[in-house]
C-alpha cells in the first residue's frame, strides 16, 4: 500500500496528521468550558435554556459535517489529502475567529456552521492514516485518532478554563491562533500520501452523505458495523451536549473545574489508547477488543448518570476509562473492508454518519437535560441524558456481538461503481 513511500516520509506524514488531529481537537475542547457562561452571557437564558441553545450550535455543526464530508473525502480521493487537509484547517481558523468576535447568538451560529465545513479535516486525516497503514500498523496507526482526541481533550478543556477566566470568548480566539499554526507548519511540512494511480475520478453520485454511505452497501458486512459505529456514536454525543450543562447544573462546577474534570477523561483516553490498546489487539483481536471496549462504554455512561456529587465523576472515568479501546478497533475493522481507493470515500460515509449521530445527539440529550431540571420539570434528574445514552450504547454491543463476525479480514467488493 505504501512500498513507494519512503519509512521516514510515512514517520514524518504520521507526526503531522497527528498534530493536525490533535491542535483542531484542542481548538475544539477549549470552548467546552466557557459554552454555558457565554450562551448565558449572550443569550440572557438560564442554563437549562443555554443548554437547549447549545443544543443549536451542535447541530449546525454536525448537520454541515454531515452534508459537505462526503463531498471532502471524495475531493481527497480525487485531488490527493494534502490540499484538502490546508483548506478545512484554514477554514476552522476563520470559524473560531468569528465566534471570537460574535455580539449576538446567530454570529455564533454561522461561526458553528464554518466549523461543521472544516470537520471534513477528520474524515480527510483517516484517510490519511489509511494511506500509509497495512494490516499489521492498521489498528495501532488509527490509534492516534484516539491519542489526539485524549489528549486533546486533555489540554483542551484546561486550557480552556483558565482562558475562560479572562472571559468566555479568549478561549475562541485561543482556538483560531492554534488553527492558524496549525496551518502553518502543515504548508511546509505535510507530504502527500495518495500516489497518483491510487486516485479516481470525482462523482457527485458518491459526494452526497446519502450516496458515500449507499456506496458502502458494495462492501459485504460493512452495513452491520456502520449500525454498531452510529449507535456507539450516537450515545458518546451526550458527553459534548451536556456534559457542561450537567456540571454546572448538578455540582455548581465553574469553567476551571469543567475543564479539569474534561481533561481528566482526556488524559484516561490517551493513555488507555497510547499504552493499553497496542498491547491488547494482538492478545485480544479487534473483535474482543471492542465487545471490552463498548460494554465498559455502557457501565461508564450508567456510572455518569448515578453520579450526584462531583467526585463520584472521577470515580467512574477512572474505573471505565478502558472503553476507548473500542473505536480504533471498529475502524480498523471497517478500513479492512475496503479497497486502498476507496478510504476517502470510506472516511467520509464514517463522518457523515458520525455528523448524523451529533445531530440527533443533542437535540435528544438537551431536550432530555432541560427536561429534567430546572422549574418545568417534572422529575428533577440530571442524570437522564446520559441513561438514555447507555441503552443506546447496550443496543450496539448487542448488534455487534450477533451480527458481526469474528473474522474480520479485508474482503474485496461486490460490485464499486467506478
Amino acid at each position: 500500500m505504501h512500498s513507494m513511500l519512503e519509512a521516514k516520509s510515512v514517520r514524518r506524514g504520521l507526526f503531522l496528521v497527528f498534530m493536525i488531529l490533535f491542535l483542531d481537537v484542542i481548538g475544539i475542547a477549549i470552548i467546552m468550558p466557557v459554552l454555558p457562561a457565554f450562551l448565558q452571557e449572550l443569550t440572557g437564558d438560564n442554563v437549562s435554556d443555554a443548554a437547549i441553545d447549545g443544543g443549536w450550535l451542535l447541530l449546525i455543526y454536525s448537520a454541515m459535517q454531515f452534508l459537505f464530508a462526503p463531498l471532502i473525502g471524495n475531493l481527497s480521493d480525487r485531488f490527493g489529502r494534502r490540499p484538502i487537509l490546508l483548506i478545512s484547517v484554514l477554514t476552522f481558523a476563520i470559524d473560531n475567529l468569528i465566534c471570537a468576535a460574535a455580539t449576538s447568538f446567530w454570529m455564533l451560529f454561522i461561526g458553528r456552521a464554518l466549523a461543521g465545513f472544516s470537520g471534513g479535516s477528520f474524515a480527510t486525516c483517516s484517510a490519511y492514516i489509511a494511506d500509509i497503514s497495512d494490516d499489521r500498523t492498521r489498528a495501532r496507526n488509527f490509534g492516534l485518532i484516539g491519542i489526539a482526541f485524549g489528549v486533546g481533550f486533555t489540554i483542551g478543556p484546561v486550557i480552556g478554563g483558565l482562558l475562560g477566566e479572562f472571559g468566555p470568548r479568549v478561549p475562541f480566539l485561543g482556538a483560531g491562533l492554534l488553527s492558524l499554526a496549525n496551518f502553518v507548519a502543515a504548508w511546509f511540512l505535510l507530504p502527500e500520501t495518495l500516489e497518483r494511480h491510487n486516485r479516481r475520478a470525482f462523482d457527485w453520485r458518491r459526494a452526497n452523505p446519502f450516496g458515500a454511505l449507499r456506496q458502502m452497501r458494495h462492501y459485504p458486512g460493512i452495513g452491520w458495523i456502520l449500525l454498531v459505529m452510529f449507535l456507539y456514536w450516537l450515545a458518546h454525543a451526550v458527553y459534548p451536549s451536556v456534559w457542561s450543562f450537567v456540571a454546572t447544573y448538578r455540582y455548581g462546577w465553574g469553567e476551571a473545574e469543567i475543564g479539569m474534570s474534561l481533561g481528566v477523561f482526556g488524559i484516561c483516553a490517551a493513555l488507555v489508547t497510547a499504552f493499553v490498546l497496542p498491547r491488547l489487539i494482538p492478545v485480544l483481536g479487534e473483535w474482543r477488543t471492542t465487545v471490552l471496549g463498548v460494554s465498559f462504554s455502557c457501565l461508564g455512561l450508567i456510572g455518569y448518570a448515578l453520579s450526584w456529587q462531583g467526585w463520584m465523576v472521577y470515580v467512574v472515568i477512572l474505573l471505565t476509562t478502558v472503553e476507548n479501546v473500542a473505536e480504533p478497533a471498529l475502524r480498523s475493522i471497517a478500513s479492512a473492508k475496503v479497497g486502498a481507493s476507496a478510504q476517502g470515500e470510506l472516511s467520509g460515509a464514517l463522518t457523515s454518519l458520525f455528523s448524523l449521530t451529533t445531530i440527533i445527539g443533542p437535540a435528544l440529550f438537551t431536550q432530555l437535560f432541560s427536561g429534567f431540571t430546572g422549574e418545568r420539570a417534572i422529575v428533577e434528574f440530571a442524570g437522564a441524558p446520559y441513561l438514555m445514552a447507555a441503552i443506546f450504547m447496550a443496543f450496539a454491543a448487542i448488534v455487534f456481538v450477533a451480527r458481526i463476525s469474528r473474522d474480520t479480514a479485508a474482503v474485496t467488493p461486490t460490485h464499486q461503481v467506478s
